[in-house]
């Protein structure tokens, strides 16, 4: 199981990570946080490279943190906060990654959650500090936390929306123009 833990955890932790680097860097595909600052402005958010900044640095703490097992409710919370805020974006396309829905983002919520539930393993860091007896029921708290703190970063930053994205639809199946 510790090794099951361990390649999640580096996984899930790690492509985090990498988001948050894209967000605030040239690195590993980004386009800077000058590019950053423009696809959250043309995703109708407001604070151009100071929400990149908050994104690609939320991104990279709790990436770090779950892929090395350290404080892993935090790093949970803060993973399923920074995914919710990218879930938001892509609802109205749907589930499907291919038509840019948040099928990855929601896959993500999942792993970050999951990790929350088990723990982190032994071969963490929360192992070696002995930190890993965390109970079950913060898992809820986590969830409610993560996904409360992207759906607030939401409201707060979010503009409204840009003319080239289509309005919410209120099921991801319901059809074009049916509610």
């Amino acid at each position: 199981m510790d090794t099951g833990l361990l390649l999640l955890r580096l996984l899930v932790g790690l492509l985090i990570t990498g988001h948050g680097v894209q967000k605030i860097s040239t690195h590993l595909g980004g386009k800077g946080l000058d590019g950053g600052a423009r696809e959250f402005q043309r995703d109708g958010f407001r604070g151009g490279a100071l929400t990149a900044l908050a994104a690609g640095g939320g991104q990279i703490g709790s990436g770090l943190l779950l892929a090395a097992g350290l404080l892993t409710p935090l790093a949970a919370t803060g993973a399923i906060g920074v995914m919710t805020v990218a879930f938001t974006v892509k609802w109205p396309n749907g589930l499907w990654v291919q038509n840019d829905g948040y099928e990855y983002p929601l896959v993500l919520i999942g792993a970050a959650a999951s990790l929350a539930a088990t723990g982190p393993g032994s071969w963490s860091l929360d192992g070696a500090l002995g930190l890993t007896a965390y109970p079950l029921w913060w898992t809820a708290l986590v969830l409610v936390a993560g996904v409360g703190s992207g759906l607030l970063t939401r409201l707060v930053l979010h503009a409204a929306r840009p003319p080239d994205r289509p309005a919410l639809r209120p099921h991801p199946f319901a059809p074009e123009g049916r509610a």
